[in-house]
């Protein structure tokens, strides 16, 4: 070789590529300022951001504050009072202990750190922008620190071009001190957005800190847990499986107070509801660990959120065996039911494809046939065209419109209705029978120009958390256009003034509620035209639920309403809305000769 390739890099340029593992984005410098406030003793945190934080953040926290040289030492890399020897990382009970973050943040922005400890007379001002020695001054000014970062990745144009929207940015700071809020509930905070006060949390205990963050009806759907065995204490909510959703929800996971990321622990809670919600949904859970630090490494991942167990199968099993526990307990396991078994080499009851075939000559989106039907259905019109229609075996998935207005009806588990129809049975499923109903009624509004609305004699009150105000009150031009009068009515809450025809009274903001959620747990950008989203979110969320007890007349005329839609045999989503088993299919597995 004639010459070396290998350089030690300049600090200014080492600095910043360290600063790639810390710092991402304004949440992750609101993060590690955090972090520092409570290691340094704070018991209250002012947290401001400016354009969702990618203008200025301020952090400014009561805590301990430092003396004039710590200070200048802080922003050097590596430089840290947590931690002095190798024997230290075995025990680690703090946010912070490499001593990266402040130097890192002021690599890539211009910083201001000003500090006071109790018996100094004055705070140090240190002032670096871009990884430049700081400037020092001094000040008047509490105990405490108070940090300022502006202008996030000025001097690193390629990864400013990567940061989002202020309002993305802004909910990636809001998570982040909704996460340290409720895992420090003796800590007061208060988060400012644009000048205005977004939360503003006292110290608390945890079951008030829940309802200050997430509010009454979010809680009302938790149920609280508290265990320990010799090595771990579990404390904290999971929610009921009645409140799980089809896109993951909010799941927090705790250790000695760190939030930390754990896909074997997760599926340690997953697991413990297995056959207690529907296919592919999500439960919501809050979990603070506490463990003996020696039993974890917390020094494995950049960000601190991945940690090593000494044993993670006995903290997995502990926590799968503690949420089962908690969930049967509160009656949410379902009875076991054994079928009995048939034949040796008979397959078991199915509906196969061609008995979801249904005659499109008769059907065919033709609304006519549909309406004759409904109208048959509401009277009751008694028994007809039961006798044989001469159709061939073959003909049997063939479904002609009058054969719906005959026979018994009932309703099964106050989820399904069975009516006989010729030649065999059919099954509806309730709810996504009346999603198809109020999706075809609100698409019609729309191309008709009628009033979506109806007005409310009382108005409904809605108490939101911040992050959902904003997404609601994003939402409001498109809400309206679907029937949905809401306004602001203070910071966060909203009063519903008009709401679509058909909703269950006193089930007017549930259900709004239940379209906001949806729209926010989705992601789906809703835009002043998005009338399609929002008949499929409101129809989905209005409609009858598996559970509500229905009347031979309501259920009459909730199937006369589902065939006068243009597409009666699946809800807006896809799902089927009908299943028909034949006549000849039941009498094969009784035993029946066929006639």
């Amino acid at each position: 070789m004639t010459g070396s390739s290998v350089k030690i890099l300049p600090g200014h340029l080492a600095n910043k590529i360290a600063a790639g593992e810390v710092v991402q984005r304004p949440a992750s410098v609101v993060k590690e300022l955090l972090e520092n406030s409570l290691d340094a003793g704070a018991t209250r945190v002012i947290i401001s951001i400016e354009d969702g934080g990618k203008a200025a953040i301020t952090v400014a926290d009561n805590g301990t504050g430092m003396g004039e040289d710590d200070a200048v030492l802080s922003l050097e890399r590596h430089a840290t009072s947590k931690i002095e020897s190798v024997d230290d990382l075995a025990a680690i009970l703090t946010y912070g202990f490499r001593g990266e973050a402040l130097p890192s943040i002021a690599s890539v922005s211009r910083l201001v750190l000003k500090t006071r400890r109790q018996r100094d007379e004055m705070a140090v001002v240190l002032s670096c922008h871009g990884g430049n020695p700081p400037l020092r001054t001094f000040e008047g000014r509490e105990i405490g620190t108070i940090v300022t970062v502006s202008n996030l990745f000025h001097n690193i144009p390629a990864r400013r071009k990567f940061l989002r929207s202020r309002t993305t940015e802004f909910r990636q700071t809001y998570d982040t001190l909704q996460r340290m809020a409720i895992s420090r509930p003796d800590v007061g905070f208060r988060f400012i957005s644009e000048g205005k006060t977004v939360l503003d949390l006292e110290p608390a205990t945890l079951s008030e800190r829940m309802v200050d963050v997430f509010g009454d009806y979010e809680v009302s759907g938790m149920i609280p847990v508290d265990e320990q065995n010799d090595i771990l204490q579990v404390t904290g909510y999971i929610g009921k499986p009645s409140f799980g959703r089809k896109v993951k929800p909010q799941q927090f996971l705790f250790l000695n107070r760190r939030y930390v990321v754990s896909r074997s622990l997760n599926h340690a809670v997953f697991s413990a509801y297995e056959h207690l919600m529907i296919k592919s949904a999500y439960p919501f859970f809050m979990l603070q660990m506490t463990i003996d630090p020696s039993r974890v490494d917390v020094n494995v991942h950049p960000a601190k959120l991945e940690v090593k167990f000494e044993d993670e199968g006995a903290v997995y099993r502990f926590l799968h065996s503690l949420v089962q526990k908690s969930l049967s307990g509160t009656g949410h396991v379902p009875a076991l039911e054994v079928a009995g078994a048939g034949s040796e080499g008979e397959s078991s009851l199915r509906f196969t494809p061609r008995q979801h075939l249904w005659n499109e000559r008769n059907w065919g989106g033709r609304q006519g046939d549909g309406q004759a039907v409904a109208a048959s259905l509401m009277v009751g019109a008694g028994e007809q065209d039961r006798g044989n229609t001469g159709a061939k075996p073959e003909d049997q998935t063939e479904m002609h419109p009058a054969e719906f207005a005959s026979g018994p009806i009932c309703q099964l588990h106050r989820k399904y209705i069975l009516l006989q129809v010729q030649g065999g049975v059919m099954l509806v499923d309730q709810h996504v029978a009346h999603e198809r109903v109020l999706y075809e009624q609100i698409v019609h509004r729309f191309s008709s120009g009628d009033q979506p609305g109806q007005q409310l004699l009382f108005p409904q009150t809605l108490q939101l958390s911040p992050p959902d105000a904003l997404v609601l009150t994003e939402m409001l031009p498109a809400l309206e256009q679907i029937g949905f009068v809401v306004r602001p009515f203070g910071r966060d809450t909203f009063v519903v003034e008009c709401v679509p025809h058909g909703v269950k009274e006193g089930n007017e903001a549930d259900v709004l509620r239940g379209i906001l959620f949806q729209q926010r747990d989705s992601g789906t950008r809703i835009l002043p035209d998005s009338r399609d989203v929002l008949a499929k979110s409101y129809s989905c969320k209005a409609a009858i639920k598996a559970g509500d007890a229905l009347s031979d007349p309501e259920m009459r005329t909730l199937i006369g309403q589902l065939f006068a839609t243009k597409i009666p045999f699946v809800c807006p989503h896809g799902r089927p809305t009908v299943m028909r088993l034949s006549l000849e299919e039941l009498d094969r597995r009784f035993g029946r000769s066929l006639p």
